[in-house]
């Protein structure tokens, strides 16, 4: 078992024995996606500690989304606990890259493919995408690449 998986077991257990409501939905919502990803295909498998942190990245994805729903719907009741539960979520998933961080890949990245423009987004796309896997939101990544093709 992935140690990511036996983390969010013990942190449920954890949660459960101080009665954290939130806290408690969240990881099983996330076992439960972790396990469903499992089942899904031919064979059940083990997934390892990085698709863990893919689905988990996935789950915080959504929870983002619903809140930003939420919020122009003017349910700001259910979009703090959307909120609420992508924070839990973040406790697992690794440190963002800071913007500096993403700049200087994207600026390698175009380097090593010598794009030289727009149109060639999705080569450039390709090469960074593996190194902040996780660690960026793909928008923010994909707003850099588009500032710095356009040389702006």
């Amino acid at each position: 078992m992935s140690d990511l998986k036996e983390r969010l077991r013990s942190d449920l257990t954890t949660a459960m024995k101080a009665r954290d409501q939130v806290r408690v939905a969240t990881i099983r919502m996330a076992l439960s996606a972790i396990n469903t990803e499992e089942v899904a295909g031919d064979t059940h498998r083990e997934l390892t500690d990085d698709e863990v942190v893919t689905v988990l990245g996935r789950e915080s994805k959504k929870r983002r989304e619903s809140a930003e729903a939420f919020d122009g719907a003017g349910r700001t009741e259910l979009a703090e606990r959307e909120r609420a539960e992508q924070a839990v979520l973040t406790d697992y998933l690794p440190s963002q890259l800071s913007d500096e961080e993403l700049t200087s890949l994207v600026a390698a990245a175009i380097a090593e493919t010598g794009a030289e423009g727009p149109k060639q987004m999705g080569q450039v796309m390709k090469v960074v995408q593996p190194q902040v896997a996780g660690r960026a939101d793909g928008r923010r990544v994909s707003g850099e690449v588009k500032r710095q093709l356009s040389g702006s």
